[in-house]
């Protein structure tokens, strides 16, 4: 099937297609995210024309190639360099101990994407609020099933594009309690929802105010904001302070030892401006964290807004 709009792409630093974009996908079973057997990534999302699904693949020249359909699909190919890291300048950090010297070096092309899509991100986040990972993901997965459009193109199974503000803003409260996701939470999607145009206007603004748009909303806190601006914004510089796990695991990266999130803002201080790179290379690189002393906490991650 012949793509609706496509684009071929030559980065200009090495870039890792599946650890730049990974973190956009929520959980294995996203049905917004597919990686097909010859490791193409496709990816739905909903522009301002319209739905669209991006297929991007690795070329043998080292470039990427990337085909969109879709009403959309101008709008999604194009926004796909960007997607891929375009924006990220590592040229100023400088690693400063052997331990990240060593993951920056075996890890060349992990970059930090930008999708633009500030709305889009903020739902997931907003659902991944205190509760354990695979819960939010499989509240995700059951909403966009549910709620979300068809996605255009040969996609290699059926995939889903997210509901519209509109569509998020119409699910009614049983099926949000039906996808275990709390009246809590469910409302704070709702009322992003019904301003999605403000909060995507966030992806045109500097750091500090896109920051403070977002945490402008109740419900919306740091924690919350720094995810949406690490997929959305392309922000080399977020932490998810208030995350149960991520103080004590920077701790022990880097000095063997728990942490507060002071401390762990402190620690990763040298590297203003890089402290989620930082964080990204410590888990790639699989930097050991807090040891585990006892059985895993059943749905219970404590994470802050």
């Amino acid at each position: 099937m012949t793509a609706d709009a496509s684009l071929t792409w030559h980065p200009p630093h090495e870039t890792d297609l599946h650890q730049t974009i990974g973190p956009l996908r929520r959980g294995p079973g996203d049905p917004t995210f597919l990686v097909d057997a010859g490791g193409a990534v496709w990816r739905t999302t909903r522009t301002e024309a319209g739905t669209a699904t991006v297929r991007i693949a690795r070329r043998p020249d080292g470039g990427f190639r990337c085909d969109a359909w879709g009403e959309g699909a101008d709008a999604a190919a194009h926004s796909a360099p960007a997607m891929l890291g375009a924006d990220d300048d590592a040229a100023t950090f400088v690693p400063g101990i052997p331990e990240l010297a060593d993951a920056h070096r075996r890890n060349p092309g992990l970059r930090v994407p930008r999708t633009g899509r500030v709305f889009e991100a903020l739902v997931p986040a907003v659902l991944e609020q205190k509760v354990i990972t695979l819960q939010a993901h499989a509240s995700w997965r059951r909403l966009v099933l549910r709620f979300g459009e068809p996605a255009p193109g040969p996609t290699p199974r059926p995939m889903r594009v997210v509901p519209s503000p509109g569509g998020w803003r119409s699910i009614p409260s049983w099926e949000w309690h039906r996808a275990g996701v709390d009246p809590r939470r469910a409302a704070t999607v709702q009322r992003v929802a019904a301003s999605a145009s403000r909060i995507d206007e966030a992806a045109g603004m500097g750091r500090a105010d896109a920051m403070a748009r977002l945490t402008h909303f109740a419900g919306v806190g740091a924690w919350t904001a720094a995810e949406v601006a690490q997929r959305a914004l392309g922000d080399a510089d977020a932490v998810s302070v208030g995350d149960y796990h991520l103080a004590n695991y920077v701790g022990h990266a880097l000095h063997g030892r728990d942490m507060t999130d002071d401390e762990m803002l402190e620690a990763l201080a040298p590297w203003a401006g890089h402290r989620y790179r930082v964080i990204r290379l410590l888990m790639a690189a699989g930097a050991r964290g807090r040891p585990r002393r006892g059985p895993r906490m059943a749905f219970v991650d404590h994470r802050a807004i």
